[in-house]
């Protein structure tokens, strides 16, 4: 059975770098298998919440980490100019020692395209960047292509050097939960399937759907690692946790189920054994961000009596 694979998200909204830098280490140092960001330039729904940009917060990550892999979940492909991105992760992936994982999405806030002077188009269209992009910087990436010329209907390049390129193809994630199309591009191009956090009650319909693109394609499903984004509510014992679970759901509330099969909420007991519920419907990756003000004190629980017992 793949061994199980747990990432955490970085505090970055309403934080400073220093306590954001300081998290990072600790979740390193408690055995974690790798650090996410959230990309976005405005903090969720409104301009007036601070947020630590991510790609600028990753290199930084890189520099204060040692064995962590690092990626953003998720960079909207349409947000900047590409091409110029793919340089950006490349020389990322060099500062980290190949640790990067970039992931990608459509988007979904227009604020952070249009007050940058970026188009925000319809839903079809930033779906088309991101297949245009996914195939723009598998190419940038490659060790066979010296120069990359692209003649995309949102994307262009002329001659476009890539140099020096990643330590190795970098491993790319895709998230979202729309099967039609989203996933149909995950089973073509991603190394990684992220399912957002409000879907996280149908993984074992969507692990279906992912196989079936996958058999389309004629690509093995075991190629696409299935990760989870997932809410976790912690503490020792019942009696604790709660009152923590009753906060959580008025602040998340219908798009997060603190009670499904699926949730990892409760005690190290229950969410171990939901854990195990993922595993067995073929779900090996968990990108966990945990609830509560200091993330690093529930972090630390699940590190010593829940990771464990999955190593």
């Amino acid at each position: 059975m793949p061994r199980a694979h747990f990432g955490v998200m970085v505090p970055q909204i309403k934080r400073s770098w220093p306590e954001a830098r300081a998290a990072a280490v600790e979740f390193e140092a408690m055995g974690f298998d790798s650090l996410w960001v959230n990309d976005h330039l405005y903090g969720p729904q409104s301009p007036q919440i601070p947020i630590l940009e991510a790609w600028s917060l990753i290199g930084a990550l890189a520099a204060a980490t040692s064995t962590v892999t690092l990626g953003t979940l998720v960079t909207p492909m349409g947000m900047r100019n590409v091409a110029h991105l793919g340089k950006v992760i490349a020389t990322l992936d060099h500062i980290s020692g190949g640790r990067i994982i970039p992931g990608f999405g459509a988007g979904w806030m227009p604020r952070e395209y249009t007050d940058f002077g970026v188009p925000y188009l319809e839903t079809k269209e930033r779906l088309g960047q991101l297949r245009e992009g996914l195939e723009l910087l598998r190419r940038m990436w490659s060790p066979d292509e010296d120069e990359v010329t692209f003649e995309g209907k949102y994307f262009q390049t002329e001659n476009v050097v890539t140099l020096p390129k990643p330590e190795r193809q970098p491993r790319i994630l895709v998230g979202g939960a729309g099967e039609k199309v989203t996933m149909r591009l995950a089973a073509k191009y991603a190394d990684i399937w992220n399912n957002n956090s409000g879907n996280h009650a149908g993984i074992a319909h969507k692990v279906g759907v992912l196989r079936e693109h996958c058999a389309v394609l004629g690509r093995d499903p075991s190629e696409v690692t299935v990760s989870q984004q997932c809410l976790v509510t912690i503490a020792k014992d019942e009696a604790t946790v709660t009152p923590m679970i009753e906060s959580a759901q008025k602040i998340f509330g219908r798009g997060w189920d603190p009670t499904g099969p699926m949730a990892l909420s409760g005690t190290p007991g229950q969410v171990a054994e939901r854990i195990q519920a993922h595993l067995d419907i073929g779900c090996t990756m968990f990108n966990i961000e945990f609830f509560g003000r200091d993330t690093r004190e529930p972090a630390e629980l699940f590190a010593r009596e829940v990771l464990s017992q999955f190593r």
